[in-house]
């Protein structure tokens, strides 16, 4: 059987940076969950602490909620290629992942951390650790999410 060789060509600068983007916002979840949000509360007073997550929170917020969105066109392009060529469905596994990602970072900050400074002062109808907890999962389903997202745009590469 004769096999015909294809030369393979080198990924792009983009697929490069798009294959390792995930695996690298799964890292900065982790070492925000592990490192950076434990410390403070280890070193500094609870107000204190709180302002300085609540920092942390809101810039991983704003730069997950970003990427996802970039990751997200791309994924929609690769689907619509995929389609159009008949290789593939408009709607892929990518597509999914990063959609639970953004529903889970919109859900999980910007919806239930306005939340807490009310249900902090006993205000609303859930306590501030129901709140905390739910907020928590979020962020727990979140980074599993970019951590299956990682693996998948990696083992494609």
């Amino acid at each position: 059987m004769n096999e015909v060789h294809r030369p393979v060509m080198p990924p792009s600068r983009w697929a490069r940076v798009v294959r390792l983007a995930p695996a690298v916002w799964a890292g900065v979840l982790l070492c925000v969950a592990l490192i950076a949000t434990p410390a403070p509360f280890a070193t500094l007073p609870r107000a204190q602490a709180g302002a300085v997550v609540a920092h942390i929170f809101v810039r991983e917020a704003w730069g997950g909620l970003m990427l996802a969105l970039m990751l997200l066109a791309w994924a929609r392009r690769r689907a619509r290629d995929a389609a159009e060529a008949g290789t593939g469905s408009q709607f892929s596994g990518e597509m999914v992942l990063l959609l639970g990602t953004v529903f889970l970072t919109v859900l999980g900050y910007f919806a239930l951390q306005p939340m807490l400074p009310a249900a902090r002062a006993g205000q609303g109808p859930f306590s501030f650790g129901q709140l905390h907890a739910f907020s928590s999962l979020c962020f727990a389903l979140k980074t599993l999410l970019w951590l299956v997202l990682a693996w998948r745009v990696a083992d494609r590469g």
